[in-house]
């Protein structure tokens, strides 16, 4: 009988916050009160790292920077497949000389937002800002995570200022010209390239090359994470750091206005991109991102209303938000939303390819790695920390862009223990001081150090991780802190091991194939991971055009990962994220990040949520 009256309790507890969360929203939609700003409300369950497009590599600071800064290029938001579309630039970049040579036309009159650092001037975009974000990701003080996407196609005589740099420790010479840059006149940016690059322009439209202007990365210098200023739609507003991040509406911003394609849209959005259509962008005029890391939190703050979109269901609640992978009857019944989507991503654990213990290249090491891999349980970690929402992985690459073969098997989704202790016992991993657990074949404790984050979701897939170690008699022990602090030792290689995420930053599989290319490590290559036949089959594909020969050589690259395993792939996830029924017109796109640009809020449905005081 107590635990009734608490359930009934609770629920009462929960209903009341829910219509007063309602009450507060809706009183912005009375008639008899002038129309208040739209807001939308949301969390996101990692830290940010900061604001700077060139500096930053994970996906939430990167989701806020394509709000701030223009890229050249962006994806049409609804339009499936994807397809690149004009953002500041005057029609498509010209392509020419078997994707060696690139013509970026910038369209006029775009400015950036205002900031004192332009003195109190307008300041128009221009070629040399394009010029100068680009140049910036080859200085080395900037340490940029995005370096390797530029180095494939090698831009003339910018590898050439940087390395001059490294050598001489002197700052890196933005005024230097090169042959692979050049203004052809205030708007025209001509870039060449000495590999060709059938694919450059895909990078052309991520936030990574969020053009920023010269003056404000020098006027705030040190801080400049701190301090984004681009010519988006957004500019930030309030930042509490790890806690609270607020976008408002940039009053510089041109004259955007929906374009979206009805026919593209899905049946059902297909209304609000009529309603939508012709109206100036942003729709909304504020996004408010609070940091939540916990999931119970995030998912009792939507029920309650107090979030309008519900970014990525924890996968604990999937049973009780989407049992049978459909959304729950009492949510369909209050209006909610849900979008469900595969994320083009891997989540992986990396073996740091240059520590003692799990790193190396020599048979022994190969088949440690091996061994702690088929002794990784998937079924179980896909059935109860990840609650059904994620398919086995048997690569590198992910669903939903090139390269990925849905047919492909391989020992990366095996789990066989009886193997891995052969394994382990034949390349002389076996108990040498009689205390039960396996010692390297030197006779020096085999230990593996885990690094994890505090929260729910990551504590039971580290107690996973501790009872498949236990099983094949191999210590582990973990290393536990927020996940900004460890993306910063993992890229500055400090890092035995460490489970992550990974979404694709264009639809092609290369995308993944760099994590473990030499020229990205310690960017995406968190593993270190560095072999001559690897690296060559990378550059191979990199500038083959798309078809049948292409996938081949990628295929065997994504092998060669298999066979050395500087990662473990554990899964492919699947998302769903959920809306409120207010929102208008919310759709999941991987690769156009700010969909808050694109998103309306009906302030009549607001209103009829809303429960009249009596």
């Amino acid at each position: 009988m107590r635990r009734g009256l608490a359930r009934t309790g609770f629920l009462a507890l929960l209903l009341s916050a829910s219509l007063t969360a309602i009450t507060d929203r809706a009183e912005a939609a009375d008639d008899s009160t002038p129309a208040a700003p739209k807001v939308l409300r949301y969390a996101i369950r990692v830290a940010e790292t900061g604001f700077d497009p060139a500096q930053v590599t994970d996906l939430y600071s990167r989701n806020i920077t394509a709000g701030i800064f223009d890229a050249p290029l962006r994806y049409s938001y609804l339009g499936r497949p994807y397809r690149l579309e004009p953002a500041v630039t005057d029609g498509m970049p010209e392509v020419s000389d078997d994707a060696r040579r690139f013509v970026f036309r910038l369209k006029r009159g775009v400015l950036f937002s205002d900031d004192p650092a332009f003195k109190g001037k307008p300041r128009e975009l221009v070629a040399d800002d394009l010029i100068y974000t680009i140049k910036r990701h080859y200085d080395p003080r900037v340490k940029s995570g995005h370096l390797y996407r530029f180095e494939g196609a090698k831009i003339l005589g910018l590898s050439e200022v940087r390395a001059e740099a490294l050598k001489n420790k002197t700052p890196f010479d933005y005024d230097r010209p090169v042959d692979g840059l050049r203004a052809l006149d205030r708007y025209t940016v001509e870039m060449r390239v000495a590999n060709s690059d059938p694919r450059m322009l895909l990078h052309f439209a991520d936030p990574m090359v969020g053009i920023v202007a010269r003056e404000v990365v020098e006027f705030y210098g040190d801080r400049i994470m701190e301090h984004p200023v681009g010519t988006g739609a957004w500019k930030l507003g309030e930042w509490r750091r790890s806690s609270r991040i607020v976008l408002e509406k940039n009053p510089t911003y041109r004259d955007e206005r929906y374009h979206e394609d009805v026919a593209s849209a899905k049946p059902e959005l297909a209304d609000a991109v009529r309603r939508l259509q012709g109206r100036k962008l942003p729709l909304i005029d504020r996004v408010e991102i609070a940091v939540i890391e916990e999931s119970q939190p995030r998912w009792l703050s939507f029920l309650r209303k107090e979030f309008d979109l519900l970014d990525d269901l924890p996968a604990e609640f999937a049973p009780v938000g989407m049992p049978q992978n459909k959304l729950a009857p009492n949510l369909v019944k209050d209006g909610v939303k849900a979008v469900r989507y595969e994320r083009a991503d891997v989540a992986i654990s990396f073996f740091n390819m240059e520590d003692p213990v799990v790193g190396g290249y020599t048979p022994e090491k190969i088949a440690l790695r091996r061994a702690i891999a088929l002794g990784v349980d998937l079924d179980q970690e896909i059935r109860l920390p990840r609650r059904g929402q994620a398919i086995p992985a048997q690569g590198i690459i992910s669903p939903g862009v090139t390269g990925y073969d849905k047919g492909f098997k391989s020992e990366m989704s095996q789990f066989d223990r009886a193997r891995a202790k052969a394994l382990l016992d034949v390349y002389g991993y076996v108990d040498k001081d009689g205390d039960g657990w396996r010692d390297l074949p030197d006779g020096s404790p085999l230990v593996l150090e885990y690094a994890t984050q505090p929260d729910g979701q990551n504590r039971q897939l580290a107690e996973l991780w501790q009872k498949n170690m236990d099983a094949i008699n191999v210590r582990i022990r973990f290393k536990i802190a927020k996940w900004p602090e460890n993306l910063k030792s993992a890229n500055a290689g400090k890092l035995q091991m460490w489970g992550m995420g990974w979404s694709a930053d264009v639809p092609d599989g290369e995308n993944f194939l760099g994590l473990g290319y030499v020229g990205s490590k310690g960017q995406s290559n968190k593993a270190r991971f560095d072999l001559p036949e690897y690296n060559a089959l990378y550059r191979q594909q990199h500038g083959m055009p798309d078809g049948a020969e292409r996938l081949a050589v990628m295929d065997k690259a994504q092998r060669l990962l298999i066979a050395y395993m500087p990662y473990k792939v554990h899964v492919h996830r699947i998302f769903t994220d959920m809306t409120q029924p207010w929102v208008i017109g919310y759709d999941k796109n991987l690769y156009q990040r700010d969909f808050y640009t694109f998103v309306d809020i009906d302030t009549d449905a607001l209103a009829k949520a809303h429960v009249k005081k009596p």
